[in-house]
This record gives structure tokens, sequence and C-alpha cells, in this order.
């Protein structure tokens, strides 16, 4: 599967031939926010005591509980979509041999197969501490801002499945990491990973 538009001549009987929109992503990307609130507030909800309705919502929990249950949920789903991703397109790959050559295929192929982009920036301390920067993250391009609002505390749930495709992508390639994403001015994201090392 690919998103680069297919060469003539192709044959879209052939079955082996695969093509997707990006179009489709965008949608996903759209949809998964507010279905993982609704998901956690229903499945969630209900295992809590409905007697204490102050400060509650409709299903039980209270505003940071399901946000957490929403961030749970959403960042397992990528975690889940970056293993699938790496298994299928690291294939044909000689085995990584450094950590800094796992995160440049993260920012180079990965991001460009997932976003239609690469990273706009990598930086790092050679520490295990990476921060990657998306001056026009696709997920907030097509994002509304309010003047005035606070259309980037709204857009930060957006960032939760990436950080979760981030995290699955490096554990399947043998990094255990933490990742952190932050928005300061919308469409641009900044991610940044820290590796754990286990101890001995």
């Amino acid at each position: 599967m690919s998103f680069d538009s297919p060469l003539p001549p192709y044959n879209a009987s052939d079955p082996s031939a695969t093509f997707l929109a990006s179009s489709c992503l965008d949608l996903l990307m759209i949809e998964l926010v507010p279905m993982s609130f609704r998901v956690a507030d229903e499945v969630d909800g209900p295992e809590r005591d409905k007697d204490d309705k102050e400060g509650k919502l409709a299903g039980g929990l209270d505003e940071d509980e399901l946000r957490d249950a929403a961030f749970y949920r959403l960042e397992n789903l990528g975690y889940r979509v970056g293993q699938g991703l790496v298994e299928r397109f690291s294939r044909d790959r000689p085995r990584f041999t450094d950590t800094l050559d796992v995160i440049k295929f993260l920012c180079k192929d990965l991001w460009m197969l997932v976003f239609r982009k690469q990273i706009d920036n990598l930086k790092t301390n050679h520490r295990g501490v990476y921060v990657l920067t998306d001056n026009s993250f696709r997920p907030f391009s097509r994002m509304s801002t309010e003047v005035g609002g606070n259309a980037v505390a709204r857009a930060q749930p957006f960032l939760w499945f990436p950080c979760g495709i981030i995290r699955g992508a490096l554990a399947s390639m043998g990094i255990n990491a933490t990742v952190e994403a932050d928005t300061n001015e919308l469409p641009g994201a900044t991610f940044q990973i820290r590796s754990i090392v286990a101890k001995p």
C-alpha cells in the first residue's frame, strides 16, 4: 500500500494492487477523538456511582476522568497502528543499529507515509531525548481557529493518536520510550520522545 500516485498504466482490477485515498485517513483522524470520548463515557461511565451527580458528566465521569479515559483509548489505538505500520514498511530494510537511525526513519519515511510530509525539524541532546517539530501538522491544517477562542486547548486531544503511532513504531523497532506532544500555535505540533533505558 502506498500513498504515491500510481504510475500509468495501472489496472484497478489487479488483485494485488492496493490504493488508499489520503482523505480517508484525514476523516478517520477527525472522527477518532469524538468517538473515543463517546466510548469512554458510555463504557467507563456506567461503572461509576451515579448517585453523586455533583461535578459529573452525563455518564458519571468527571471531566478529568473522561479526558484520561479518552487519552488511554486513543494512545492505545495509535500504538497498535504504529506497530503495524513498522512491521509492514520496514521489513525490507536492514536492521537499524542506532537509536538515531530509528528516529530518522520515523521522521522521514513513516511520517511521509502517514502524514504525506517529513518532519520539519529534529533536535536531540544525544542522551535519549528527541524533539520532532512539524510546522504544518496535517490533522491541524483543516482545523478552524477561533479568534480569542481556545483552539489550541481543543486541538490537544488530536495529538494523542499520533503519540501512540510514534510509541508503537518505536516499540516495534526495539526502543522503549515515552512520547509527549504539545502545540503552541496551530497548525504546528511538537513531539518529545524520551527513550527509556532498561536498568540491568
